[in-house]
């Protein structure tokens, strides 16, 4: 991965975003009047520029960033300003920048959904554990069970599960056929609705191997593997058969401590084994594991029906996500909260991971983030200008007064500068001092 031509298309992307913003502001301006002297990409200072009717169309030195710049800004005495325009078309025209990122946003989480994805398909999945109490508990299913078939159709992936328990219908029964000790079984349950899944479900988590054997004294051993434990990843490369696990193993260099990512219960741990020369092979960590036959990687591409409702469900949830990921917020928010900076280690990041068709998926997350952020309602933002002409609308068109609008700016845009400093120092800081979102 060259991150220099990385750093090239995040602001390239960037750009894109934000200019479409501004353009969203300009087309609804221009249908309800307003003069536009200026539109630019990019800001000043101006390179070129082409006049169109009353609008200049500039192209600017600083490449991030776009603008809008009607005649007579904020002066509702100024005859075809924006100021001067009833609330109807002031709050338009405020909500057509967000709304035009959200738009964007769903085109480009569409066109990342219809991408080919690498999926991991075999014989069958794995049962890594069983929840209390769940269908699955009650109808004797136990980890390290294989599913081969559900209502006798095969299984090839964690996706195929999920589809088809989805799809009963309430207080419907599945069967499912199940692979234990080389025998096979069939065993019928009744799904339940799962209200923080928002979906039907059976009550088991996934995965594709199992720990089954640790030898005492062994380096696996000494770093608290055990068995039931499911091998993820090794120093970040994922695993999904003996041969990945092995080509894992087999690249690590020497004296390089090897880290492996363990599923345990419901959650993710992580455990540090020191090096074991010559490792090629899992054997000499000292344990075995459990494998699903036939696993393999395909690439699976989605219609595009099912892509564009994956994009469009994608923004709708994205309010709640957000309220659920509040407590993550409050727990880390160096992390949770980024500006242009973070935002731009963060697309490295996921492109050194899963390559650069993520940097569609990022733009669009990106996209999206500036639109939500936009609709809050403080000055200078849009949001805060479409809270007073929702006031002012309310007043039947009566003005707020010249100074509650210029105390309101002020402050809007005073902590808005702090809070942008504030985040641009956690995100430079996170640079020099090496860290990372773990991706």
């Amino acid at each position: 991965m060259n991150i220099a031509i990385v750093i090239i298309l995040f602001i390239v992307m960037l750009s894109v975003v934000i200019s479409l913003h501004e353009l969203g502001h300009l087309v609804i301006a221009k249908r309800l009047g307003v003069r536009i002297e200026e539109f630019g990409m990019g800001l000043p200072p101006r390179l070129l520029g082409i006049k169109r009717g009353e609008t200049l169309y500039s192209i600017n030195a600083i490449p991030i960033g776009a603008f809008v710049k009607s005649v007579g800004e904020d002066d509702p005495t100024v005859l075809g300003s924006l100021a001067s325009k009833g609330p109807l078309s002031r709050l338009a025209v405020y909500a057509a920048g967000p709304v035009a990122n959200i738009f964007l946003a769903f085109i480009l989480l569409s066109a990342f959904f219809m991408l080919p994805a690498s999926v991991i398909v075999a014989n069958g999945v794995m049962v890594h554990s069983v929840m209390d109490g769940s269908p699955s508990e009650e109808a004797g299913i136990e980890p390290g069970d294989i599913i081969l078939e559900v209502n006798g159709n095969l299984v090839g992936s964690w996706g195929d599960v999920q589809s088809m328990v989805n799809s009963s219908r309430e207080g419907e029964e599945i069967t499912l056929l199940l692979q234990r000790d080389g025998s096979q079984e069939s065993t019928s349950l009744e799904p339940r609705f799962d209200p923080s899944l928002g979906r039907q479900a059976i009550g088991i988590i996934l995965c594709w191997n199992v720990v089954s054997q640790v030898d005492e004294g062994s380096p696996a051993y000494e770093a608290g593997i055990v068995p039931g434990d499911s091998i993820l990843g090794i120093n970040g490369h994922p695993v999904y058969n003996p041969e990945s696990m092995s080509n894992a193993l087999a690249s690590v260099e020497e004296g390089e401590e090897i880290q492996l990512l363990l599923l345990r219960g419901q959650e993710n741990i992580l455990v540090t084994i020191p090096n074991v020369s010559g490792v090629e092979q899992a054997a000499l960590l000292g344990l075995r594991s459990h494998w699903v036959d036939g696993i393999n990687i395909e690439q699976e591409r989605l219609s595009v029906w099912k892509a564009t409702c994956l994009g469009g469900g994608f923004i709708i949830h994205m309010p709640e996500m957000i309220i659920d990921s509040i407590p993550v917020i409050k727990g880390d928010p160096g992390k949770a909260l980024v500006g242009p900076v973070g935002a731009g280690q963060l697309t490295i990041e996921a492109v050194k991971s899963f390559g650069y068709s993520n940097m569609l998926f990022m733009a669009g997350i990106i996209s999206l983030g500036i639109g939500l952020f936009n609709f809050f309602p403080i000055p200078p933002l849009d949001g805060g200008g479409m809270l007073v002409a929702i006031i002012e609308g309310a007043r039947r068109g009566k003005r707020l007064s010249p100074g509650a609008m210029h105390l309101a700016y002020t402050i809007g845009t005073a902590l808005l500068i702090a809070l942008m400093v504030l985040i641009t120092f956690n995100d430079i800081l996170r640079l020099i001092e090496g860290g990372s979102f773990g991706l």
